[in-house]
């Protein structure tokens, strides 16, 4: 055997045999406007899919009647369609009951929530006609009933790639108080963690 074909083998078994970088490390973070950029120090380990609705209600205002956020309701998948998880509005326990965006793993229950920290509506990421674009800093996570912990290695998460989810377009007047509008809308959500962290899935 010529030395060049044992050089290509040695290479060749070396490579098989090194292990393969999990999923969660060939994830690159997605190009975002710089405000929502998650902080030095912190990678991506999940991107998912959500479809769902973003509700309001129409309520009273000093103003005059005006629609109010209540909360998102979605589904969120993986890449291969599988629903990864749920993302609703929820109290917050380890906040004092604060109502705040939450996201609760489909298999194992363990749940996550989020506070706004900066959002951005740059016309060179986000369509006119969709919700912003967020970045939310974690502020405490449960595990699920048998132990299950697969968000809570969760830190930051962006909301990108935006699609509907704007206040109705119908006004808000003293006729239809109370009444409900439940908008489609679709996006991106990217969980971060810290880079020498090993948890989450």
């Amino acid at each position: 055997m010529k030395i060049v074909d044992v050089i290509a083998l040695i290479i060749g078994l070396e490579a098989a045999a090194a292990p393969a970088l999990p999923a969660a490390d060939r994830i690159a973070p997605p190009e975002v406007p710089a405000i929502i950029e998650a902080p030095a120090g912190y990678k991506p380990f999940l991107i998912a899919h959500a479809v769902g609705t973003q509700n309001y209600i129409c309520a009273p205002s000093p103003t005059g009647p005006k629609w109010l956020f209540i909360g998102p309701q979605a589904t969120v998948f993986d890449a291969d369609g599988e629903q990864k998880l749920t993302h609703f509005q929820s109290t917050n326990p380890l906040q004092a009951d604060a109502i705040q965006a939450t996201w609760q793993h489909s298999k194992d229950s363990s749940v996550v929530w989020g506070r706004k920290q900066f959002g951005s509506t740059d016309i060179n990421y986000v369509s006119p006609d969709a919700i912003e674009w967020l970045l939310l800093e974690v502020t405490g996570g449960v595990a699920g009933p048998t132990g299950g912990d697969k968000m809570l290695a969760a830190d930051f998460i962006q909301r990108v790639n935006t699609v509907g989810g704007k206040e109705p377009l119908a006004a808000c007047t003293a006729a239809i108080i109370n009444q409900r509008q439940l908008v489609p809308y679709e996006a991106d959500y990217v969980f971060y963690r810290q880079g020498n962290s090993r948890g989450g899935h």
